[in-house]
């Protein structure tokens, strides 16, 4: 499978994926060249990320700035524009603060979603668009099973960048994405003694 810039599988990633750190970093990673997959965000989701930096991890404003900048600048065409009455059109969502997320989704051509509060995401409401919904171990182990070796150079690119080992970015990656660490850390075999 080639995955070049122009790579189909887009996926919108919700604010909940972003916010944690070694979590983003690792997404982001898997959508740089060679990619896996294209990003997908809208201005409400960065705000959103942005909110949960400063409020719930207490990050400055300049840090906060900052964070937000690199992610523009790095995936410029991650940007989704998201027309008031399209949000508002998403009624099949419960929650009114999460219908932006699916309209973003739509409106960037999305295949997935990738979020913690899959609940919010009713899967009779996605599949009128012909989007999926994942948590982001699902996506991960889903991403590490098309191609290992690749993930592994960019979790080692990861922990390289940081002047760590593998072993430091997969319990820093454990809390949120556990089956996915374990599938690193013990290979293929781990998803197949479990199953």
């Amino acid at each position: 499978m080639v995955l070049t810039q122009d790579n189909e599988y887009a996926v919108l990633l919700d604010a909940c994926v972003l916010v944690p750190m070694p979590l983003c970093d690792t997404l982001l990673r898997l959508a740089e060249e060679p990619a896996f997959y294209r990003p997908l965000w809208s201005e409400g989701i960065l705000q959103e990320v942005g909110d949960a930096l400063e409020k719930k991890l207490h990050r400055s404003p300049i840090q906060v700035q900052r964070r937000l900048m690199h992610m523009r600048e790095a995936f410029p065409e991650a940007s989704v524009d998201v027309p008031a009455d399209l949000i508002q059109a998403m009624g099949c969502i419960p929650d009114t603060n999460d219908r932006h997320v699916l309209a973003a989704a739509i409106r960037g051509n999305a295949s997935a979603i990738v979020t913690v509060n899959t609940r919010h995401f009713p899967i009779d409401c996605l599949g009128q668009y012909g989007i999926d919904c994942q948590t982001p171990d699902e996506f991960l182990v889903h991403q590490f099973h098309l191609d290992p070796e690749r993930i592994l150079e960019k979790l080692d690119g990861q922990s390289s960048n940081l002047g760590k080992d593998r072993p430091y970015i997969i319990e820093r990656l454990r809390v949120m994405v556990p089956t996915f660490a374990a599938l690193v850390e013990y290979g293929p075999r781990f998803t197949q003694e479990e199953g």
